[in-house]
């Protein structure tokens, strides 16, 4: 993104800085000969916006341990832009936090926002951090973290403008130490280890207009899905879909689910997977269904249960690199790292192993005797699964891509390319990771823009259908879903577009979860967000699985229309391309 002329002014020195405190912005910026003009009000917004992006940004970073002055605990805010500087004391935020009350050093702050993003701010400050000091020292020190922790430091300094990197982690810390439960960002604020915290508005402007141009893009995005999916919508005639069946409900197969261990010795791998079996007289489709990094196979055991209820087998895998224990081993400190980079090869070799393990079942065990069908065969996978359904389908991981986008970028918004790009570290090989058993995919908030990129994506052949949350912030919808989705050239592919859903709608909470995840992190109404990838899973596999296209009217906007719920619409679209985009985007 192009500089502004204004950013120019980080490199005054700081002790110069600290002689021209200049309180009123407006009069700051007209004294300014041969800048550019901005406009006083945009500014104002721009500031306040920042100030909450940069506190909210050091709340999410909560995830080493250094010796700190405990006495030592910050005093101010001051926030700098070059010249300009302004300071809030950190007790004003305190009190506004525990009281709602609003001093007058707060004020001069709070005049330049509205209430709602106030009460944001005040949100932001006492949400409870449910970590302790070892989890979050372990997760600080793993590649990704200390990432994170770099990007962070350029934003939230020390008071001599140098980086926050240590400072930010040695507050965590201390602030998860000494709270004797959970922990908020106010602590963290009053832990950090230097009598003031400084708050580079300069650089927050960039993370802002960057963020922006993500927003802005990603509206315009979404619109264009809404509106084609409108469009291809008609009045849903009775001649068409008759007779409908509302495939939210379960189906009409029992099934009794039965738990399998599999060694694969070749891998020194072993891993249990849940297999539901409907009762029935006739061999049933297979559906495998991959989990995200840091759940495990209860996640999406309501998917499991519903599909076997309309008679597919449903086998459930737990991937030992990169499940709820793999995280548990990292925040309790037998772990070094998130997940190996070999779980990018590891995930879908667990799944042909276990499609290996199944055919070799039905032919020696009673239990599955006669039972599946191994001609037909589905993947549905969530976040790190959508990637290894992605893998399955033919998708190779595309090292040349790699190497040349990785290390992320500094300003990048989207999460996921840190952990993308943690497949660099494997040797560069033809990796064998596509399954010809496999005939259609689902792919729920897939990770796959760099792994995979346009080359890998546009050499899948099977039916795809792609599931975003135009509100997900983990794997944004834009670079991970939508892109992607224009990049597949087979000739059925779908993208079911979740207006609200985020990263975690569609994920039920397992009993073994590590981390509870924030219900604001959830979003709103995930049981409909979870209702309507059962109901758009089923004729999904249905038809291109099980091999019966009657189900194929469902698979359609006019049905998703019948099933569209405020707060969650959803939208269906079958072909998108990237001149539509950006068309859009002008």
């Amino acid at each position: 993104m192009k500089k502004s002329p204004l950013l120019n002014f980080d490199t005054v020195p700081t002790r110069i800085t600290k002689y021209f405190r200049i309180r009123n912005t407006r009069k700051y910026f007209a004294a300014i000969k041969g800048v550019k003009q901005i406009k006083n009000s945009n500014f104002v917004e721009k500031k306040a916006l920042c100030i909450q992006l940069a506190l909210a940004t050091f709340g999410i970073s909560i995830l080493p341990t250094i010796t700190v002055r405990p006495a030592l605990g910050a005093e101010r805010l001051n926030f700098s832009y070059g010249l300009l500087e302004e300071s809030i004391p950190i007790k004003s935020l305190d009190t506004y936090a525990k009281t709602g009350k609003v001093d007058e050093d707060l004020a001069t702050y709070t005049n330049s926002i509205n209430k709602k993003q106030l009460t944001r701010l005040r949100k932001v400050l006492v949400t409870p951090i449910s970590l302790n000091a070892t989890e979050i020292s372990q997760f600080l020190y793993t590649p990704i973290g200390e990432r994170l922790l770099t990007n962070l430091g350029k934003v939230i300094q020390t008071e001599s403008h140098l980086s926050g990197f240590y400072a930010i982690r040695a507050a965590l810390i201390l602030a998860a130490a000494t709270e004797p439960k959970d922990f908020t960002l106010l602590d963290v604020l009053e832990k950090f280890p230097a009598p003031s915290i400084s708050i580079n508005l300069a650089r927050s402007l960039e993370i802002a207009d960057t963020l922006q141009d993500l927003v802005n893009q990603t509206q315009e995005a979404v619109a264009l899905i809404n509106q084609q999916s409108q469009q291809q919508a008609t009045t849903v005639s009775t001649n068409k879909v008759a007779p409908l069946i509302n495939l939210r409900q379960p189906g009409s197969f029992t099934w009794q689910k039965q738990t399998i261990t599999l060694n694969d010795v070749s891998r020194s791998r072993t891993f249990p997977a849940d297999i539901y079996l409907p009762k029935t007289q006739k061999p049933c489709p297979i559906i495998v269904i991959s989990h995200g990094l840091g759940s495990d196979r209860n996640s999406f055991a309501y998917l499991a249960e519903h599909l076997a209820s309309y008679g597919f087998v449903v086998a459930v895998p737990e991937h030992p690199g990169s499940n709820s224990q793999q995280l548990q081993a990292l925040l309790s400190g037998t772990a070094d790292r998130v997940t190996n980079p070999r779980e990018f090869v590891d995930r879908p070799l667990d799944v042909k192993y276990l499609l290996d393990e199944l055919t070799r079942l039905s032919q020696s065990n009673p239990a599955f005797r006669g039972h599946l069908n191994l001609d037909q065969v589905g993947v549905v996978g969530q976040s790190y699964g959508g990637y290894t359904a992605l893998a399955l389908a033919g998708a190779k991981i595309n090292f040349s891509q790699l190497e040349k986008d990785c290390p992320a970028p500094e300003d990048t918004l989207n999460i996921s390319l840190f952990f993308q790009c943690l497949a660099i570290g494997l040797p560069q090989a033809q990796y064998n990771l596509s399954d010809s058993r496999v005939k259609a995919i689902i792919a729920i908030n897939p990770v796959d823009s760099q792994i995979f990129g346009q080359d890998s994506l546009s050499q899948i052949k099977i039916p795809v259908m792609i599931v975003s949350g135009s509100n997900d912030t983990v794997a944004p919808a834009l670079p991970e879903q939508i892109k992607p989705f224009t990049w597949l050239t087979t000739p059925n592919k779908y993208l079911a577009l979740i207006n609200g859903g985020t990263h975690f709608s569609t994920i039920a909470e397992s009993s073994n979860a590590v981390v509870p995840v924030p219900t604001q992190v959830i979003g709103s109404s995930p049981a409909l967000a979870r209702s309507y990838v059962e109901a758009l899973s089923v004729p999904f596999f249905k038809t291109y699985a099980a091999q019966q296209p009657s189900y194929l009217s469902y698979l359609s906007a006019d049905y998703t229309k019948t099933i569209s719920q405020k707060p969650l619409p959803l939208s269906l679209i079958k072909s998108l391309n990237n001149q539509q985009l950006q068309q859009a985007f002008k």
